[in-house]
């Protein structure tokens, strides 16, 4: 977003926007939350996010409307009473640990990004996060062996089959970075065909076809502001 530009740009006439997963994550029983409290719920896990709602606002986002994000709050684990307003735009980055779990949701992207990271890293990352949001290092530590990594193994590393790019070392790989800012900025300009993936004889391959006017099928883009969906999977 630096790069691009976008981050000085008003919200309205942003051609980029980030969304991430972690604002889908399901209300929390009251039960739920006291386990949440006390690090002993598991939210690396599928079932913790809201995959309806997550698919119908990406569903409404790509087709040119303006949807309202849920807010969440990650001290209290509670879904705020304020949504975020997101208006249409161009490319969409769509961000997450799980965001290629989901077939539908992972049918919707045009291209889909894996960011593998040292998991030293991960955890050093995650102590220093979490010890922000008032956590003791014990709960941390507990969480992070009692569901984090078990579940990154269960469910986050085997979603990176279905990366068309991998992207070792994260952030400090710069090569990788700019040239998704050029790729970004190719679609922005039109100097590429956009394309769309779509099962094949039901065997789940993909193929590849410029986008039409209006959405066809299951296809992610309907009439109004185009939409290009990008995603990024990134173990934390």
């Amino acid at each position: 977003m630096e790069l691009l530009g976008q981050n000085e740009v008003e919200q309205r006439q942003r051609k980029v926007l980030i969304l991430s997963q972690d604002s889908f994550y399901k209300v929390l029983t009251a039960e739920q939350q006291a386990k949440a409290l006390k690090g002993q719920y598991n939210f690396d896990h599928p079932d913790a996010f809201d995959n309806d709602l997550m698919h119908s606002t990406l569903k409404n986002i790509v087709e040119g409307k303006t949807v309202e994000v849920p807010t969440y709050d990650f001290v209290t684990h509670s879904r705020l009473a304020e949504t975020t307003v997101v208006y249409p735009a161009d490319v969409v980055l769509f961000e997450g640990i799980l965001v290629f779990y989901n077939q539908d949701i992972r049918d919707m992207f045009h291209l889909r990004l894996f960011v593998d990271t040292d998991s030293d890293v991960r955890l050093s990352r995650r102590v220093l996060r979490d010890m922000k949001r008032g956590r003791d290092l014990e709960q941390i530590l507990t969480q992070y062996t009692t569901f984090v990594k078990p579940a990154f193994e269960e469910f986050c590393l085997p979603t990176k089959k279905y990366a068309d790019v991998i992207i070792p070392r994260g952030v400090d790989n710069m090569v990788a970075i700019n040239l998704i800012v050029q790729h970004i900025q190719d679609i922005l300009n039109g100097d590429i065909c956009k394309w769309q993936r779509g099962a094949l004889n039901g065997h789940g391959r993909t193929y590849k076809r410029p986008f039409p006017e209006q959405a066809e099928g299951g296809g992610v883009l309907a009439a109004g502001k185009r939409s290009h969906l990008e995603s990024s999977s990134r173990p934390h």
